[in-house]
């Protein structure tokens, strides 16, 4: 540990800007070979989302947004089981995907890409020939010495380490790390894995000699730790986030794909792979399917064979002890993160308006709400809480707390109330471009599917029943209300959109169905054409969606040079 350094917090901060710096300075300018990633690939669940992909790698690449020179991919999941996701617990980036998201900082706005990219800019230069897997909805910030790198160059798998409590390790996959031969702590160390384990309870933790407590040397100065993640927990665990396979692992698993051919179950590259490495794995985890969200009968075999092919393959672990780890996955913590959480704010220097015209928020609040990239007429008001992006606010437009708003226009004076989820798509449909917006609650599980529709009645639509809902609205309880899947009924595929001419009509009419459920009066959907979330993302126009985020752009753009024009007299 060094003898003087900044705090916690303060390390973290400066280490995340200097990579962003280091970033914003690649923006645009031809990589050298060796200088950073040779490709960047991202997975896409079916065509429909490569196109919206592929679309707006296109739209960056132009604007001189990422590195130029580096190959960017986009692969969809072959036939069978898939790999990408819908992301049906944050539907605001189902239509242009997670790795898309919005950050509220950088101008232009950063995306979940760019920040990657960003914290990961010192990688390339200290691997060695491999793939390094990450998710498209976590943030991983860390500080090591200025002099340190992370070294991705050992056979095998090498993964991220992070210090976190027990509660969290449950969500996660936690390491068992084999024992240390010093005693002092380090913001960086390398260590080997006994055996790793997925989600595992409290207990398992315990049982698997997981749970780490201070070292002799480590107990004395405690409560004065560099280590942000250890201050306050006498007990802890080191838990994943991204890995690395070198090049020989990477080719054996991909011999193994191709003699098998193709999948028809889900593996976890987490899960699966991960499990089956470090000399104390053992095969019991290939018949637990606690943690998967679709079994399928070949599961439990394919698991047993990939464990027989990576068994003895080891597994690297590089802890990173004053390191932090989020996830934005889900409306919760997209909504905690952006306006309340004050760590993140200060690592990544969000903004509570981020590239767009709004009013000045007063500075002596706290909790705030968060502006992305969206136009707001001066008589509009947000509650601290909610988060608006992409969109445009007409007057007297009042957002309360805890709102999700992405992509919508609303012209006229309107409450969008709280805990309000309202994302509007732009669809083409028989050749003609038409709009509907999803509007629900941000605390709705859209996953949550019944198998027969006399189960309906168990699904909640913004607190509420989904059969009261059905009654306001003045539908009926049939096979046709639902897309897709007629055993597996959902808010997700279930057919209450309107479906509009225009962008504001939209939003107006799916609000109006809301504000219907909230106050208990009717509101008939007969006379609209219907969709489900399911159905609205097969019809989506990516290109439409992209020009509206464009013109946006542009709009703030100009006001911002006249500004600096008027300014500058």
């Amino acid at each position: 540990m060094e003898a003087e350094s900044a705090p916690a917090g303060e390390s973290l901060r400066e280490a995340t800007q200097r990579r962003l710096l280091r970033f914003s300075e690649l923006r645009g300018k031809s990589m050298a070979a060796g200088e950073f990633w040779d490709i960047v690939a991202i997975t896409a669940a079916d065509e429909k989302q490569e196109l919206a992909y592929k679309q707006q790698l296109s739209e960056k690449l132009k604007k001189k947004e990422l590195p130029l020179g580096v190959q960017y991919h986009v692969f969809v999941d072959p036939a069978g089981a898939k790999i990408g996701g819908y992301s049906q617990r944050l539907p605001s980036a189902s239509a242009l995907g997670k790795i898309f998201t919005a950050l509220p900082f950088g101008s232009p706005i950063y995306q979940m890409l760019e920040l990657k990219l960003a914290m990961y800019i010192d990688f390339p230069s200290h691997m060695n020939p491999g793939i390094l897997i990450t998710c498209a909805d976590d943030i991983e910030l860390y500080s090591i010495g200025e002099s340190e790198f992370i070294r991705f160059d050992k056979p095998g798998f090498t993964a991220l380490a992070h210090p976190s409590s027990l509660t969290v390790g449950t969500t996660h996959g936690v390491f068992v790390l084999e024992p240390c031969n010093h005693l002092e702590y380090r913001d960086l160390e390398y260590r080997s894995c006994h055996r790793f384990l997925h989600k595992p309870s409290v207990e398992e933790m315990y049982e698997f000699d997981a749970v780490c407590r201070p070292r002799n040397f480590f107990q004395q100065e405690f409560a004065g730790s560099d280590i942000p993640s250890l201050k306050l927990e006498p007990e802890y665990v080191y838990t994943d986030s991204l890995f690395y396979m070198d090049h020989k692992t990477a080719k054996k698993l991909l011999a193994f794909y191709e003699k098998i051919g193709t999948l028809h179950c889900e593996i976890d590259a987490y899960g699966d792979f991960l499990q089956a490495l470090g000399p104390g794995a053992t095969v019991e985890y290939t018949k637990n399917t606690s943690n998967v969200t679709k079994e399928e009968s070949e599961l439990v075999d394919m698991r047993q064979r990939i464990f027989h092919l990576l068994k003895g393959t080891p597994l690297n672990v590089v802890v990173l002890n004053n390191s932090k780890f989020y996830h934005i996955g889900t409306t919760e913590e997209y909504l905690f993160h952006f306006t309340a959480d004050s760590s993140l704010k200060s690592e990544l220097g969000l903004q509570s308006i981020a590239f767009s015209l709004f009013p000045s928020i007063p500075e002596c609040s706290t909790n705030k709400p968060c502006i992305i990239q969206s136009i707001l007429d001066s008589t509009c008001s947000v509650t601290p809480g909610s988060v608006v992006e992409y969109s445009r606010l007409g007057p007297d437009v009042s957002v309360e707390e805890n709102c999700i708003i992405s992509g919508a226009y609303v012209k006229t004076t309107a409450v969008l109330p709280a805990y309000s989820f309202v994302c509007s798509l732009s669809l083409k449909m028989n050749g003609h471009l038409k709009y509907s917006t999803m509007a629900c609650g941000v605390q709705d599980n859209l996953k949550k599917n019944v198998k027969t529709l006399s189960d309906v009645k168990l699904l909640q639509f913004f607190g509420v029943s989904f059969l009261s809902c059905l009654d306001i609205w003045n539908l009926k309880v049939t096979e046709e209300l639902f897309s897709g899947n007629k055993t597996c009924l959902s808010l997700w595929n279930a057919r209450i959109f309107p479906v509009c001419s225009s962008l504001s009509d939209s939003v107006t009419t799916s609000l109006k169905m809301l504000n219907a459920v909230q106050s208990k009066s009717a509101f008939s959907l007969n006379n609209y054409k219907l969709l489900s979330i399911e159905e609205m993302l097969f019809y989506k126009d990516i290109e439409d969606m992209i020009t509206y985020r464009e013109q946006i752009f542009l709009e703030i753009t100009l006001n911002r040079k006249q500004s600096d024009l008027e300014t500058s007299y």
